[in-house]
């Protein structure tokens, strides 16, 4: 189960909201015009617009799977690392900190990179706060993180 801020939930059911009712007329559109130009089997356009369907549909798929099987989780004020969250963490023996949105990766934003609470870092992040150090299992072997710092 994937657990979402409430902003995420509300982005992903619009999205869903949008791809359901003008994205499938759009697409239906473009079909039609497409078909119109003549023989199918070496139409470009007929094909480029059927393609862009199927993968409009299977993002519907995933949206509606993605919305029926969350958990939308309002943000703790406890300072605790928590889905939704941007957490900065060192590395032991680095000098320089970096930023990451904790969360699915539906909560992505575009500055930031996620890190999944699923994730052998993810796990051991989560509930962390402030000053504490975290290690966690990778290919490489044993890695330990500090919380530099949470924000909401």
């Amino acid at each position: 189960m994937q657990h979402l801020s409430p902003e995420a939930h509300a982005r992903l059911a619009a999205e869903l909201k949008d791809l359901t009712t003008r994205g499938r007329i759009d697409i239906a559109d473009k079909i039609e015009q497409a078909r119109l130009l003549g023989d199918l089997s070496e139409n470009g356009d007929y094909h480029a617009a059927k393609e862009e369907q199927g993968k409009m549909e299977g993002r519907i798929l995933h949206l509606t799977s993605v919305l029926e099987n969350c958990e939308v989780v309002e943000q703790t004020s406890d300072g605790s690392v928590t889905p939704g969250v941007i957490v900065e963490i060192r590395f032991q023996g680095d000098d320089v900190t970096e930023k990451y949105l904790f969360g699915s990766i539906e909560e992505r934003r575009e500055d930031l990179e996620i890190i999944s609470p699923g994730s052998p870092m993810g796990q051991a992040l989560e509930g962390g706060v402030v000053g504490d150090v975290v290690e966690y299992e990778a290919g490489a072997g044993t890695l330990s993180v500090e919380i530099v710092s949470i924000e909401a």
